[in-house]
């Protein structure tokens, strides 16, 4: 019982008089916080005392695109934990080959009833996609926040990375070491934060007059050795990515051609995830600023759910470039 008293306290960040009084139903105890210590026991696993049976906790689905890229368990982590920290129970939902689709996850959550949703990348994302799962959300007034792009036609407040930003600071880098001819490798060409770069390394190459050279591809390792190795055909000597592991396809492409990282060629990754500082050579990448973006995104939920009325425009985050092993002066 202590060690689960200690366990709970920890994850909620109260005292453990508090949740021992939560669980005897005992007084004193504000309802976030006695909502707080109930989620908690949910997330951890652990029974709740038989006279708190029948009071479901309060659950928000928390959606990632995927598990392989290690940004989106640090976004995932951030938000949940601090859903936890609200009262709430988050509920995962991720997109697995030939697993549910993003639609019936968001029919199962209203099953359940569920509170509201975060979105941390997803069909939004892509401006082809279907899109009509998000307007029944936004028609049944379902609390919902979306982070790294928005579906124009719904008013869903959303947070962001400034993608416009993110490229200034990868193509000024490799400007200011010399590279003329400079390879961008993004995701699909409908995803809207990769039409976003494009538009600003456009936007920077024809101010500039340099070379600029496209590549699209899916967001893996391999897709992304594959886009790099389109662009060393085309004589690039400097690479911005779309995410870190596109960046590290990018490093094997070079490899794989018998060049060197960065001594023929120059790569700039984007996320800094988990473990860049430890690749061979260290990755230099803009950095998203996920925890003050994860604190916004829950703010905006809470304030829809407690009855508030969110702000549905877009609050833009700057990014900042991680200068680490993977770029040098060109040739």
């Amino acid at each position: 019982m202590t060690s689960r008293l200690a366990e709970v306290a920890k994850k909620v960040g109260v005292s453990e008089a508090t949740v021992s009084r939560v669980l005897n139903g005992k007084p004193g105890v504000s309802e976030s916080t006695r909502q707080a210590v109930l989620a908690a026991l949910d997330v951890l696993g652990y029974e709740r005392p038989s006279k708190l049976r029948g009071e479901r906790a309060r659950l928000v689905g928390l959606f990632l695109p995927e598990l392989t890229n290690p940004i989106f368990p640090a976004f995932g982590e951030l938000v949940g934990g601090g859903l936890v920290q609200q009262g709430y129970t988050p509920v995962l939902c991720t997109q697995t080959a030939g697993g549910i689709s993003e639609a019936d996850y968001i029919e199962l959550l209203l099953q359940q009833r569920v509170s509201g949703v975060v979105f941390v990348g997803g069909l939004y994302s892509q401006a082809d996609a279907p899109h009509e799962h998000y307007a029944r959300l936004a028609d049944l007034g379902i609390p919902t926040v979306l982070v790294n792009a928005r579906v124009e036609e719904l008013e869903f407040p959303t947070v962001s990375t400034d993608d416009a930003v993110a490229i200034e600071l990868g193509w000024n880098h490799l400007r200011q070491l010399g590279h003329e001819r400079i390879g961008l490798v993004l995701g699909p060409e409908d995803h809207v934060p990769s039409r976003r770069k494009l538009a600003s390394a456009r936007r920077l190459a024809d101010a500039e007059g340099v070379a600029l050279e496209v590549a699209h591809s899916h967001y893996t390792l391999e897709a992304g050795q594959a886009a790099a190795a389109r662009l060393l055909g085309a004589g690039v000597t400097g690479i911005l990515c779309a995410s870190d592991p596109l960046a590290l396809g990018a490093v094997r492409a070079v490899r794989r051609a018998g060049k060197q990282v960065p001594t023929d060629v120059s790569i700039v990754g984007y996320d800094d995830s988990a473990l860049m500082n430890a690749t061979d050579p260290p990755l230099t990448t803009v950095r998203q600023p996920i925890e003050p973006m994860g604190r916004l995104a829950i703010e905006l939920l809470v304030a829809q759910l407690q009855g508030g009325r969110a702000s549905t425009e877009e609050y833009l985050f700057e990014p900042e470039l991680v200068v680490r092993g993977s770029t040098a002066r060109v040739r």
